[in-house]
């Protein structure tokens, strides 16, 4: 229990389940972590997320990498950037997509290191 209060262990179970309950997030919050866990539950968007690691790219460079219709980049594209995954510029005619930040880089990595052990 080395995350207590002051490294030191709860003398009973009442302080322990005061002391987890205390650094516990809101019901929301745990609520909001778990549909962005749901997003990551579809391989077709962990595709496309990691088509993006290294480069933005328009729906159409998507779609042929990944071998999918522009409809479905598509459809999938609005979940991911509804949930603040993706991020999109405009230049002309054209909108390219990207991870929207570190933090989802981050998320891909750690996982497939999980996943590769």
């Amino acid at each position: 229990m080395e995350h207590m209060r002051d490294n030191a262990y709860p003398e009973s179970h009442e302080e322990l389940r005061k002391a987890v309950l205390d650094k516990q997030p809101a019901d929301e919050t745990l609520y909001d972590l778990a549909e962005l866990f749901k997003v990551f539950g579809d391989s077709t968007r962990i595709k496309i997320l990691y088509a993006m690691l290294e480069t933005e790219l328009c729906v159409n460079d998507i779609a042929g990498l990944l071998g999918l219709s522009q409809s479905s980049v598509s459809h999938q594209l609005r979940i991911l950037k509804t949930s603040k995954l993706v991020k999109f510029r405009r230049e002309g005619k054209s909108i390219f997509y990207s991870l929207d930040d570190e933090h989802v880089r981050s998320i891909l990595s750690m996982g497939m290191e999980h996943v590769e052990e």
